[in-house]
């Protein structure tokens, strides 16, 4: 069994600010735009070396889309960052009219997704917004596992025509994939081969994937372990080709099970290839004030949950 190790635990968040940086110094088209939300996305190193590519909008989400939208026009590379929740939630028109239907060349980036935003509470910790990002056409929806595969995507996303959504989050996590990875958008990861179960995972729920693989190879099972970075466009064959050999399979996301990932996988087995699902994802519910680890344990959303899921999946053959 392959094992992964945890480099030293550091916030995806700050892989976008590592990757913003870079970009800054090698793309003289990428500007920055931000909601008052600077430190919080890591973007402050990208303002003090590009001062005039970095635009501070304060509270006004509505209108940073806007602008970020204009300076496509005139073949700019905007970088939008704030939370997640204002980055989808409260901008979806601006988003939809401006961006999506526009075909515009924005990147959407979004720090504090999910319920490991923590303490600020359910207002904040937006669990819908990889399905109302992938619901609108022509929009890539990445959502990234450490920090390694953020920075990665961050500078990948910039050489990728089109509207990007970029999901990220805020507390430290294990950070085990490549250092110097090229990321490529559309094309899941296989992390661990196996035959009795594929467990389908994407940003923080990677590494718990792999951890329940561990316990699962302890009782005798052989776990497949993916890491489905890109939500849409979705890696179908990586899918199939797995469940063709394990026959069931598991989802993981820090996200609503109605409209995420697990969804995308449903309809991807359902038209090519009908097998035995679980899903590990918040069930139509809201968040509430917690810490990062309270808040997963109580909604199911660790290794634990995984192992659990992937024993119902195998019972269901």
């Amino acid at each position: 069994m392959k094992t992964y190790t945890d480099s030293g635990k550091k916030d995806t968040r700050s892989g976008f600010g590592a990757g913003l940086t870079e970009l800054g110094l090698s793309n003289p088209n990428v500007v920055a735009l931000c909601a008052d939300l600077t430190g919080s996305l890591k973007m402050d190193e990208f303002k003090e070396n590009h001062p005039e590519r970095f635009f501070q909008v304060g509270i006004a989400e509505a209108n940073m889309m806007g602008i970020a939208a204009g300076m496509t026009i005139g073949g700019k590379i905007p970088f939008t960052g704030t939370f997640a929740n204002f980055s989808t939630g409260r901008v979806y028109d601006q988003i939809r009219q401006s961006i999506a239907y526009s075909g515009k060349n924005v990147k959407i980036c979004a720090s504090h997704a999910g319920l490991t935003l923590g303490e600020d509470g359910a207002t904040h910790q937006i669990l819908e917004d990889l399905g109302l990002m992938k619901m609108l056409p022509g929009m890539t929806v990445i959502n990234t596992c450490d920090f390694n595969q953020t920075k990665a995507a961050t500078i990948a996303i910039a050489d990728h025509n089109g509207p990007v959504y970029l999901r990220f989050g805020r507390p430290k996590v294990p950070n085990f994939t490549p250092e110097n990875q090229t990321f490529e958008i559309g094309k899941a990861i296989t992390l661990q081969e196996g035959t009795d179960v594929t467990i389908i995972a994407t940003g923080h729920l990677v590494w718990e994937a792999l951890e329940a693989a561990k316990t699962l190879h302890e009782a005798g099972v052989s776990a497949e372990v993916i890491n489905i970075h890109t939500i849409k466009p979705l890696d179908d064959e990586a899918i199939l080709s797995s469940v063709r050999k394990t026959g069931c399979v598991v989802s993981a996301e820090e996200h609503n099970y109605l409209g995420g990932l697990g969804e995308s996988v449903a309809r991807v087995l359902t038209q090519q290839l009908p097998a035995p699902q679980e899903f590990v994802a918040t069930q139509d519910t809201f968040g509430e004030s917690g810490t990062p680890e309270q808040l997963m344990e109580k909604y199911g959303l660790n290794a634990a949950a995984i192992t659990k899921a992937a024993h119902k999946a195998m019972s269901r053959k």
